[in-house]
């Protein structure tokens, strides 16, 4: 399936390609556009849109749109939610609700500047997301919750 989002990745728009590759769509095909652009070409190529203003699986409330897929495909991994949570924080800029985010931001600031290339960026940081999703499966399993 095709999936389109806005350019220019950052917190939410890797994570949720991380996510969507990982538990929901193994053969996501992932495009990239300017803002404005996000739901004609979500028509024109058949994609579903993410993280964008308006659309089923973006921002809504206090959630972002890593929340909204979750929600949406039904996922029930505790860890899941442990990573939820540490990317809600980072992309909204909620640093005080989660130790972890300011670090996370931190990361998807530097991988931006050195991977400026959308697609790029993603393959670098997948790995980093596979590590703190092995962490959140570690740090859940500590906390018995």
């Amino acid at each position: 399936m095709k999936w389109v989002t806005r350019s220019h990745v950052h917190v939410d728009r890797v994570a949720c390609p991380w996510l969507i590759r990982r538990f929901v769509d193994s053969e996501a095909v992932f495009i990239f556009v300017p803002a404005g652009q996000v739901q004609a070409v979500a028509e024109r190529e058949n994609a579903i849109p993410f993280d964008a203003p308006g659309v089923e699986l973006g921002h809504h409330g206090d959630k972002c749109s890593f929340d909204a897929i979750i929600e949406k495909y039904e996922l029930k991994d505790p860890a899941l939610g442990r990573l939820a949570s540490i990317v809600r924080a980072a992309d909204t800029g909620a640093f005080d609700l989660e130790p972890l985010a300011a670090g996370l931001e931190a990361l998807a600031v530097g991988y931006s500047l050195r991977h400026p290339d959308d697609l790029d960026n993603l393959a670098a940081q997948f790995e980093l997301y596979d590590a703190l999703y092995t962490w959140c499966r570690l740090d859940v399993a500590r906390s018995g919750k």
